[in-house]
């Protein structure tokens, strides 16, 4: 794995994205199509909001054996990510639909999902998208001392085992969320007066985090406990939930980034970056198991990650069509576009990579 990027001109930065972003822009107009959101994507919709909230009605109104009810709880959480994926995160990019109110209101839908719409659009909108992959930047990089995720974080003992222990952490990330994350970022980003849009004020942001935070807590253990369920058989459940939405995202997430041949390329002593944004995304982002159509549709086209970093504006549903288009600009351009034909390479190389960071820094 490398920590820089190979530099390439300005002219050659610009004459890429100016290429493709045309031959996209024509592929829209050709066919006559709106960038955002269409049928699919509403129908979509309802599929995954049936699995997430249809088993949490079948367990609040009815008896049922107990591995049943774990059952539903890991469909739960498979519905879970995948309202996650599909929906949340497009209407946060402003992909879903050309009405906006649409996109705040699916956007919204982070807050039946353990999330914050102010602290996820400031680390993923902003830090993660525009400072893709850079130490210190983006906050995906960032595992406190208990992962390693790049060569320019410090190294301990225990991270030769990283590539044993990590996929047992992966599914605490929603858990996360839900009771410590969001309160620690939104203290974070309102300190350094981070926004994405119109900086609301601080008081308005820990009011709505407050109030959805008790929202939350009651629609997935208060009620069902109000009616009848018994309180350990609740915080198992809501254990189990989280802990299948949360390794199924950090799976997803990590195949993108942290994956051998992906970069975390270091700024200058200025703070410059060797190449501009959209080579940048070449080199830090990939793609994985392109043609396999269930792995498309659950994922909402995360797995075309090199697509969705470089028109994150653009819904999940076009990826497919415009991959070719990325793919043939990058080869003219003589750029690397980095891609797994299948998740099982993905997840191998992922985990190869863990294993790498996981030794011991050798001294220059």
């Amino acid at each position: 794995m490398q920590t820089n990027e190979p530099i390439f001109s300005r002219t050659d930065s610009m004459k890429f994205f100016r290429t493709l972003n045309t031959r996209v822009n024509n592929y829209f107009k050709e066919n006559n199509i709106q960038k955002t959101g269409n049928w699919k994507l509403y129908l979509k919709t309802i599929v995954m909001f049936a699995i997430f909230l249809t088993p949490y009605f079948f367990l609040i109104g009815m008896e049922m054996p107990f591995w049943v009810y774990l059952l539903l709880n890991v469909v739960i959480g498979i519905g879970m990510a995948g309202v996650g994926m599909n929906v949340m995160h497009d209407g946060n990019h402003g992909s879903y639909s050309n009405k906006q109110w649409l996109n705040k209101f699916m956007g919204g839908s982070i807050y039946i999902l353990a999330g914050n719409v102010y602290n996820w659009q400031v680390q993923h909108n902003v830090l993660h998208h525009t400072y893709t992959n850079i130490p210190g930047h983006d906050e995906d990089l960032e595992a406190g001392r208990v992962l390693r995720f790049s060569k320019t974080a410090k190294w301990h003992r225990f991270h030769k085992f990283q590539h044993y222990y990590s996929v047992f952490l992966y599914g605490l990330l929603t858990f996360n969320w839900a009771i410590t994350t969001d309160f620690m970022q939104m203290k974070r980003y309102l300190k350094r007066k981070l926004s994405y849009g119109e900086f609301k004020s601080p008081a308005i942001q820990w009011t709505t985090l407050v109030i959805t935070k008790i929202i939350y807590f009651s629609i997935w253990l208060v009620i069902p406990m109000a009616l009848g369920i018994a309180w350990w058989k609740v915080v198992l459940g809501f254990v189990v939930m989280h802990y299948t939405a949360g390794l199924i995202l950090s799976v997803i997430f990590q195949l993108a980034h942290v994956i051998e041949d992906t970069v975390t390329p270091v700024p200058s002593e200025e703070g410059e970056m060797e190449n501009t944004w959209a080579i940048h995304q070449l080199f830090t982002t990939v793609n994985f198991a392109p043609k396999n159509w269930l792995i498309n549709y659950y994922t909402g086209g995360l797995n075309h990650q090199i697509e969705h970093h470089i028109f994150p504006n653009i819904s999940h549903i076009h990826y497919n069509k415009i991959a070719e288009i990325v793919k043939q600009t990058a080869k003219e351009c003589n750029l690397p576009y980095y891609e797994y034909k299948t998740m099982t390479a993905a997840i191998a190389s992922h985990f190869r990579h863990l294993k790498e960071l996981g030794q011991k820094p050798q001294l220059a």
